[in-house]
C-alpha cells in the first residue's frame, strides 16, 4: 500500500515545511532516540524522517556509522502508513521487511516496532522507532510510550519550526532595518550636501583685497544638515570705498536661506545707491516688509562703510540693526604722546531696531576711526552662547576679556591672528557652539593707499575641528574634513 500521488506530494511538501532535513545533530532528538531505547529495552533507535527517496535519521543511537538507508518498503516506510504504532515481531517473516537493507545487512534487525511521527494536519513525517537484533515482543505500554515520543518528537518540530520563523522574521527585519539606516544615511548625507552647497551661495568664497585692510572671516553652522541662519560679506562700493555687515536672519532652513539671499542682494544693491548707511537699513527694511508683511521674517545685522583716512586707516561708519555691537581693539601703546593701554570696546549703536519687523523702524549710526595696528571684530551670538569647559555660557563678559588679552598680548592686531585665536577658542568648548557662529575682523595696516581693489586677497576662512558641527565656506562640505588657511595681508605701497 502506497499514498496517493497527490497525498504523497502534500506529505512532502510538510516535510520541506519543517526543514530538518540534513541538519546537524541535535541533543533534543538524540535523547529522545536513547528514550525509546531504555523504554522498550532495544539495542537501537532512530528518529527517521522519510523523504522522496531515503529515510534519513535525524537521531540514531545504536546505529554506528548509518545516517540514512534507501526508501525500502517494510521498516519506516511502511510504518508512516499506519495510523499508530507498527510492530514486526520477526522481520524475517514479513515479507515486505525481509528484503530491507537494515534486515540483510548491519544491523541485522529481526525484531522492530515504529510509531508516526503525525503533524497537525495530519500528514506523517516520519517515525520514532526500535530494532533489535532478535525477534521478540513489546508491551502494549511500550508501544504506547513509542506514539508518546513521536507525538514529543513533533512538538519539538515545531518549536523549531515558531524558532526559524522568528529567526527568519528578525533576519528580514534586520535587513530592512539595515537598509532603513542606509537610506536615512543617504538621505542625511543628501540633505547635508544640499545644505552645505546652499550655504556656500550664501556666504562669500574669499572677501575682496581692500588696500591697507586685512579682513578674516569664520563661520561654524550648528548642524550640517540644515542652513544656519548667519551671513557676513564685504564688497567694494565707489573707488576707494567699501561696505561690509555681519547678521543674523529669523528661523532656519530653507526659509532662512531664502531669507538671507534677499538681504544680501538688497544690501548689495542699495548700498551702492545710498552712502548713508541708516537709508540703507531702511531701504531693506521696507523690502523684507514687502516680502512678509506680518513682520515674521526679519533679521539684525551690522552694516558698516569703510573709507580711507588721508592720515592713515579708515573712517568706519556702522549702522546697527538690533544686532550685537561690534568691537574696536586698540594694542597698548607704550611710546609717543598717545601712551594708553590695551582694551577692547563695545561700538555701541544705541536706538538700532530688527529689521523687517516694524514698518516706522528707526536705525542709528555711529563714525569710528580704525587707526594703523587697530581692529574691528563683528559677531553673531552663538559664540557668546557656547558653553565653556566649566559648563557656563561664555557670554558677552567672556567675549570681552578674551578680546582685551588678545589686544593686551599683541602690539599690532591682524584680522587673521584674531579669528584664528578665537576659532580656537572655540575648539575648547566641549559641546561647540549650539548656534551658529559668524566672525568678521577688520585690521588697518600701517598704510593705506587710496586706490581701488585689485581682486581677491587672501583672507583667512577658518574652521575649528568640532564634532561634524564645522562648516568652513572655504573648505567645503564637512566630510572633507577640517582646513585651515592663513589669513594674509593686503600688498602695501
Amino acid at each position: 500500500m502506497e499514498l496517493a500521488p497527490e497525498q504523497e506530494a502534500l506529505r512532502i511538501a510538510a516535510v520541506r515545511r519543517y526543514d530538518v532535513l540534513d541538519t546537524p545533530p541535535d541533543g533534543a532528538f538524540d535523547r529522545i532516540a536513547a528514550l525509546a531505547a531504555r523504554l522498550c529495552d532495544a539495542p537501537a533507535a532512530t528518529v527517521a524522517i522519510v523523504d522522496t527517496d531515503r529515510v534519513w535519521f535525524k537521531a540514531a543511537y545504536g546505529l554506528t556509522g548509518v545516517t540514512q538507508v534507501g526508501r525500502d518498503p517494510g521498516l519506516c516506510t511502511s510504518a508512516i502508513l499506519t495510523d499508530g504504532p507498527l510492530v514486526i515481531p520477526d522481520t524475517l517473516q514479513d515479507p515486505r521487511a525481509r528484503t530491507h537493507e537494515l534486515v540483510t545487512g548491519p544491523p541485522r534487525a529481526r525484531f522492530y516496532a515504529a510509531a508516526p511521527i503525525v503533524t497537525r494536519d495530519g500528514h506523517h513525517l516520519g517515525t520514532v522507532d526500535v530494532l533489535d537484533t532478535v525477534p521478540r515482543r513489546i508491551t502494549p505500554e511500550q508501544a504506547a510510550a513509542l506514539a508518546d515520543l513521536a507525538a514529543l518528537v513533533m512538538d519539538a518540530l515545531e518549536l523549531r519550526l515558531s524558532a526559524l520563523r522568528m529567526l527568519r522574521v528578525e533576519r528580514e527585519l534586520m535587513v530592512a532595518e539595515h537598509a532603513a539606516r542606509e537610506r536615512a544615511e543617504r538621505d542625511r548625507a543628501e540633505i547635508a550636501a544640499y545644505a552645505s552647497t546652499l550655504q556656500r551661495t550664501l556666504l562669500p568664497p574669499a572677501l575682496p583685497e581692500v588696500p591697507g585692510l586685512e579682513a578674516a572671516c569664520h563661520y561654524t553652522t550648528a548642524s550640517v544638515r540644515d542652513v544656519g541662519g548667519d551671513f557676513y560679506d564685504v564688497f567694494p562700493l565707489s573707488t576707494g570705498r567699501w561696505a561690509f555687515f555681519l547678521g543674523d536672519v529669523s528661523g532656519r532652513g530653507a526659509p532662512a536661506a531664502a531669507l538671507t539671499s534677499l538681504i544680501r542682494y538688497t544690501l548689495r544693491t542699495t548700498a551702492l545707491l545710498e552712502p548713508d548707511p541708516c537709508a540703507v537699513l531702511r531701504v531693506l527694511n521696507s523690502t523684507l516688509l514687502s516680502a512678509h508683511a506680518d513682520g515674521s521674517r526679519f533679521c539684525t545685522l551690522v552694516f558698516g562703510t569703510l573709507a580711507p583716512d588721508s592720515a592713515g586707516g579708515f573712517a568706519v561708519t556702522l549702522a546697527g540693526g538690533g544686532h550685537l555691537p561690534a568691537y574696536s581693539l586698540c594694542p597698548a601703546r607704550r611710546n609717543g604722546p598717545d601712551r594708553a593701554v590695551a582694551r577692547a570696546e563695545q561700538v555701541s549703536l544705541p536706538g538700532g531696531m530688527l529689521v523687517g519687523a516694524l514698518h516706522q523702524a528707526d536705525f542709528a549710526s555711529r563714525t569710528v576711526q580704525l587707526l594703523p595696528g587697530e581692529a574691528l571684530f563683528l559677531y553673531s551670538d552663538g559664540i557668546i552662547e557656547a558653553l565653556t569647559s566649566r559648563g557656563a555660557r561664555f557670554g558677552e563678559a567672556g567675549l570681552a576679556a578674551h578680546l582685551t588679552h588678545h589686544a593686551a598680548t599683541n602690539r599690532a592686531l591682524g584680522a587673521s591672528a584674531i579669528i584664528d585665536d578665537l576659532t580656537g577658542l572655540l575648539a575648547t568648548f566641549p559641546t561647540g557652539p549650539a548656534d551658529d557662529v559668524a566672525l568678521l575682523a577688520l585690521s588697518a595696516s600701517s598704510t593705506t593707499p587710496a586706490r581701488a581693489p585689485s581682486g581677491a586677497s587672501g583672507t583667512a576662512h577658518t574652521s575649528v575641528p568640532l564634532t561634524a558641527k564645522v562648516w568652513d565656506p572655504c573648505a567645503g562640505p564637512p566630510d572633507e574634513g577640517v582646513r585651515r588657511s592663513a589669513g594674509t595681508k593686503a600688498p602695501e605701497s
